[in-house]
């Protein structure tokens, strides 16, 4: 962790005074609220194919069945529960899974450090965090490289001051200069102090998923963690039909102290799927119900999100592909799926397999963002900074992707039916012939009425040119670097003074946490990012 990253203000001997101070004088970075949705889902499948993929699902849970592996204690669970047992294949009867996904909550609240930064999953709501995992990074001036400790941080920030994101994701690069036995700490810390969105926790080790909920109740109280969730976490699944220990022993660790997981599937269609729409519904749907069933069995009404990641694949290449309608297709009856189950549903992103933050880049991102939206997403991770098919997170892209999210923000408010939305006195008062620009209807309108992007060049050519022709990729590197040098930290405030109950004193200094005797000495260069 850098010095920048852990730099606090000295506690004054008083006491509070420096926390006052800091709330004085801390800048206040503009996010925008989580989208709350006021147009329709889009419907793919009818009641009738909806009906099929759901007995087809319990068809695949109870004949074909999905395998818990080297987890011993998930078998005693699932048979205590009912399930039949063959080795590590865990076959639950029909209607088993769905009624004990029952319990699960149709939205919950994740919390933040501050307050105001809160946000709730499920509903109609939209939650939008950023790229999670890529082992490589990429920006203008250095190219592709091993993601660093310093790289994380810049991410951290570059979300922090985001306007469009509502939260600070997870790993959004793997910085691959901090041991990995360590390295979960250290981003952790950085999501704690760099900013103050909500973030998520580690879930590569049971263990480490244990050290994020201690960590959070230094952060926030052990008394306001064991009541309330503060942390969102992503789940995989081995797809297909297969639960491995470290994934289950990380959701033991959450559900079992109320902190949200979700448990997505990990798809890419003909080859972790069938080729076929219907077929890989029907996956995905077995796939979630035994992952939320089995989070409700170690804790029922732990919150828990109906998750999906969706991939094609290139039949000639063997390449993952994005945006393509098939994935489309996938993500909106998956979506009609968990709302029928009602829960709160997770999928899409900024997915691109482009190398480059260009044309292609932006297409693909621009389909999959929009039919996350419409589809009824709640929590959308990778919503920006995602390249090269999740191996790489883009400085560049992150801020272009960043800025695009606003389209979703004003797109989702629907249609302004209001006497003001109608417009009808400044029709009267121009008439025909007229132009609207003086207009009094227009003058008190014009600030909000249009979205704007905070990136693109809308200047005539002559300027343009006289200010260097510069293209996309050029004005992001601009604005990440702008971005960057008018960071701000937000000051570590205690959550009585933000209406919050107090924080309880911290059982284990934060120190001693960071510099814990290893568990492991592996020094992993790249890893396939989570999905």
């Amino acid at each position: 962790m850098s010095d920048a990253a852990v730099t606090s203000p000295r506690r004054a001997r008083g006491g509070g005074g420096a926390a006052r101070r800091a709330e004085r004088t801390a800048v206040s970075v503009e996010t925008a609220k989580y989208i709350a949705r006021n147009i329709p889902n889009y419907e793919v499948l009818t009641e009738e194919a909806l009906t099929v993929i759901e007995a087809n699902a319990e068809t695949v849970l109870a004949e074909i069945g999905v395998n818990f592996v080297d987890n011993p204690d998930a078998l005693a669970r699932w048979k205590a529960a009912g399930a039949q047992i063959d080795g590590e294949r865990v076959r639950i009867p029909r209607g088993l899974a769905r009624k004990l996904c029952s319990t699960a909550p149709s939205e919950y609240v994740q919390h933040a450090r501050n307050p105001e930064r809160n946000v709730v999953v499920g509903g109609k709501n939209l939650v939008l965090a950023p790229v999670y995992g890529p082992p490589f990074v990429r920006d203008a001036a250095g190219g592709r490289r091993y993601a660093t400790m310093a790289d994380f941080e810049k991410f951290v920030k570059l979300a922090y001051m985001s306007k469009w994101l509502h939260h600070s994701g997870g790993t959004v690069c793997e910085p691959t200069d901090v041991p990995v036995n360590k390295r979960h700490l250290d981003m952790l810390l950085a999501h704690m102090v760099l900013s103050d969105k909500p973030f998520m926790g580690s879930v590569t080790e049971p263990s480490r998923a244990q050290d994020s909920i201690e960590m959070c109740e230094i952060l926030f109280g052990a008394d306001f963690v064991r009541d309330n969730t503060v942390m969102t976490s992503l789940i995989n699944i081995n797809s297909p039909l297969t639960f491995d220990s470290i994934m289950m022993g990380a959701l033991e660790v959450f559900a079992r102290h109320n902190q949200a997981s979700i448990i997505s599937p990990f798809i890419v269609g003909g080859a972790m799927a069938p080729v076929s729409v219907a077929g890989t519904l029907t996956q995905v749907l077995a796939e979630v119900m035994a992952g939320v069933a089995y989070s409700q069995l170690i804790r029922p009404g732990a919150p828990v999100v109906f998750g999906t990641f969706v991939a094609s694949i290139d039949m000639n290449s063997g390449a993952p592909t994005f945006g393509t309608p098939e994935a489309s297709q996938i993500t909106y009856g998956a979506g009609q799926l968990a709302r029928r189950m009602g829960l709160p549903y997770r999928s899409a992103g900024s997915f691109c397999g482009s190398k480059l933050p260009d044309a292609q880049a932006a297409y693909e991102t621009a389909n999959s963002l929009n039919m996350g939206l419409l589809s009824g997403v709640n929590f959308m991770l990778h919503a920006c900074g995602w390249l090269e098919g999740g191996l790489v997170a883009s400085f560049e892209k992150f801020v272009m992707d960043a800025d695009q999210l606003g389209t979703l923000h004003h797109f989702a408010r629907g249609v302004d039916m209001s006497e003001n939305g109608q417009a009808m006195d400044a029709l009267a008062e121009v008439g025909p012939g007229g132009h609207f620009l003086g207009c009094e209807h227009t003058q008190s309108n014009f600030k909000a009425a249009f979205w704007r992007s905070d990136l693109f060049d809308y200047k005539p050519f002559e300027t343009w040119d006289e200010e260097g022709a510069r293209d996309t990729v050029a004005l992001a590197s601009a604005r990440v670097q702008k971005l960057v040098d008018t960071y701000q930290q937000p000051p570590l405030i205690p959550r009585s003074r933000r209406g919050c109950a107090p924080m309880s004193p911290p059982r284990k200094p934060l120190c001693r946490m960071l510099s814990a005797k290893p568990r492991a000495t592996r020094w992993p260069r790249a890893s396939a990012p989570r999905r």
